[in-house]
């Protein structure tokens, strides 16, 4: 060591100061004055250290040099204490530290009075030991940069470690503060920039208010004049080509200009983890932002985040899910979906219930928490009249061997009913017509889907009797005015599973009401062999009254005065559906209804000696 290091060494080590901070002044400037004269050929102190960069990883550095897991100042100055961070030592000198940091100095003065060693671990250090370096830069007086990309973590770190005002007037905190309030809450651009930066990992305390600083300034940007805050703005004035792209002197470049009236900042914020994000959205709720904003950005993050959500519009939305093999990427999905189900708001709309049955389909795969299907269930219920079939078939990804997943759209109905009910209690006397006009309009609608529904998952040879009896029943009967598409459910899934037995297919028909029918497929039911006989004599016989109702109503006419009114009522008859063939055919039907009765009869006096010999034969 040189005759001038010696003599400063020596002088590092007084006997006692009056004031700390006098102290850390006059030791912070003594080593800065080594730094400077020992890097006068190797490195100029006047440079700042990047933090883009933070520390070089191979140890390589203009003011520290790394040994292993070790660190060092090229002060050449012994070190009086090592600081630990996440394995890592730094070998340092406490007054620097003293005259900048309070968290260090508090403790360092209670290891001078317990007499302990100077060795000392920060525990949960945010940022680490990367950022903790830049930290010891500064206390050596070095320059910071400070910059979007690391202006939160830094912040952090200094508040961690109570670099304030009272130790130094420009201390790293009030630096980092000032920075930040004069730079970034007033650029949308940078403000973005800073929350991508940030990790949640790394939040400490309090130091989340900075945060939430950033999102309260992007959604008063958000709700303010775009033009104020200059992004996206139409800066090109002259310079747009009559086709929309940008000029420069004169040649197109083709470059389309971002219109300021779109939602051009849902793009933005889809960058933002989900962590942030999430802040984001319930500070714009909490400042009444409109609810189609506000789900916009959710739409737009969903998609943007889970790509297999757009393509499933699209119809190959399977093949993004079967590509996620990870269990990490399986469980960041589940929580990106949780997050985005809890801010979903309440609204209606066809393009809205589409995001959600695919929000929901992601959510059966992945396997989320219940609460999170059943808040999904509960929105797409409410708004059941506005999904198409397509959406409904949300395929079973359980356990069970059945090709759609009956289950979810059964409690889908259940939150329906549920919300029809609700709507019933709080009904408006003086717009009573208008309301029961489209409350009928929407039970039409919802009974159709049900009904088409059914039909395209009855063929699935998987599909248990009690789970086809469940869907049937789905609907309270109040509910229906015709039963033509339940009928034909119940017939395909008949045709698909020949090897029922009587018993469940006398209780999957007992669910239809077959005076409800019409003429057309009454007849059908009459000739549908699949049909248990008990069912066919049932239908026969409603369709006899319907045939006496017809005729009574035609006699009742020719008995009155008027010939013109019971002529016209007899051609509305004869023209009623074709009813003048299906007499014709009901007279054939009756021939064969009395074989069928007589054989019927038969077969009971049959069964009647079967049981008498079992009796004997016990």
């Amino acid at each position: 060591m040189s005759p001038l290091l010696r003599s400063v060494a020596s002088s590092l080590r007084p006997a006692r100061l009056r004031s700390r901070s006098l102290h850390g002044s006059l030791i912070g400037s003594k080593i800065s004055s080594i730094l400077r004269c020992h890097a006068s050929g190797a490195c100029n102190f006047r440079g700042s250290c990047n933090p883009n960069r933070m520390a070089s990883t191979d140890g390589k550095d203009r003011y520290f040099y790394r040994r292993g897991n070790d660190w060092f100042s090229k002060t050449r100055i012994p070190s009086d204490i090592v600081i630990e961070v996440e394995g890592q030592l730094f070998h340092l000198h406490k007054f620097p530290l003293m005259s900048k940091c309070g968290k260090i100095a508090r403790v360092l003065e209670g290891l001078q009075t317990a007499k302990e060693s100077t060795h000392h671990m920060l525990s949960g250090c945010p940022g680490g030991a990367v950022t903790f370096l830049i930290v010891a830069k500064f206390c050596y007086g070095i320059k910071v940069e400070l910059s979007p990309k690391n202006i939160i973590i830094i912040y952090c770190i200094a508040e961690y470690l109570e670099m304030t005002e009272e130790l130094d007037e420009k201390n790293l905190l009030p630096e980092a503060e000032s920075f930040f309030h004069k730079s970034i809450l007033h650029s949308w651009k940078d403000c973005i920039v800073a929350l991508q930066s940030f990790d949640p990992s790394l939040y400490h305390g309090e130091s989340g208010h900075i945060v939430g600083k950033c999102t309260n300034a992007l959604s008063t940007m958000i709700c303010t004049d775009l033009s104020l805050f200059g992004w996206p703005m139409m800066l090109y004035g002259s310079l747009q080509s009559p086709g929309g792209s940008i000029l420069w002197n004169g040649i197109r470049t083709g470059a389309r200009i971002r219109s300021s009236q779109s939602d051009w900042w849902c793009e933005d914020i889809s960058m933002l983890g989900i962590w942030i994000f999430k802040r984001l959205i319930k500070t714009m709720q909490e400042r009444h932002v409109r609810t189609i904003i506000v789900t916009g950005a959710l739409m737009h993050y969903a998609k943007k985040q889970l790509p297999g959500l757009a393509r499933w519009e699209k119809k190959h939305g399977g093949r993004y899910l079967t590509s996620l093999n990870s269990s990490a990427d399986v469980i960041n999905h589940k929580v990106l979906i949780e997050s985005i189900v809890d801010l979903l708001p309440q609204k209606k709309g066809k393009s809205y219930c589409r995001f959600l049955l695919g929000l929901l389909r992601f959510a059966v795969i992945l396997k989320v928490n219940q609460s999170c299907k059943e808040t999904l269930q509960r929105n797409i219920g409410m708004q059941l009249d506005l999904v198409t079939l397509d959406c409904l078939l949300i395929p079973n990804f359980l356990d069970s061997d059945n090709l759609y997943d009956t289950d979810c759209v059964e409690q889908i109905i259940h939150y329906f009913l549920d919300s029809q009910e609700s709507s019933m209690g709080t009904f408006s006397p003086p717009s009573s017509d208008s309301t029961f006009t489209r409350s009928t309009s929407s039970l039409n609608r919802v009974t159709q889907l049900i009904d088409s529904y059914i039909t395209e998952v009855a063929p699935d040879i998987n599909l248990r009797p009690e789970k086809m009896l469940a869907l049937l029943r789905a609907l309270p009967k109040s509910l229906r005015s015709q039963y033509d598409g339940l009928y034909r459910a119940l017939d395909v899934y008949l045709k698909g599973h020949p090897s029922l037995v009587e018993k469940d297919k006398m209780l999957l028909c007992s669910t239809i009401d077959f005076r409800k029918l019409s003429t057309a497929t009454c007849v059908h039911a009459s000739q549908n062999e699949r049909l248990p006989h008990r069912i066919i004599l049932q239908v026969l016989f409603f369709e006899q009254l319907q045939m006496q109702m017809a005729l009574s109503q035609y006699l009742d006419a020719m008995d009155t005065d008027s010939v013109a009114a019971a002529n016209s009522m007899a051609g509305n008859f004869l023209r009623r559906d074709g009813w003048v063939s299906l007499v014709r055919e009901n007279r054939v039907l009756k021939v064969d209804l009395e074989a069928l009765v007589s054989r019927v009869g038969s077969l009971e006096q049959d069964l009647a000696i079967i049981k008498q010999q079992i009796r004997q034969m016990a």
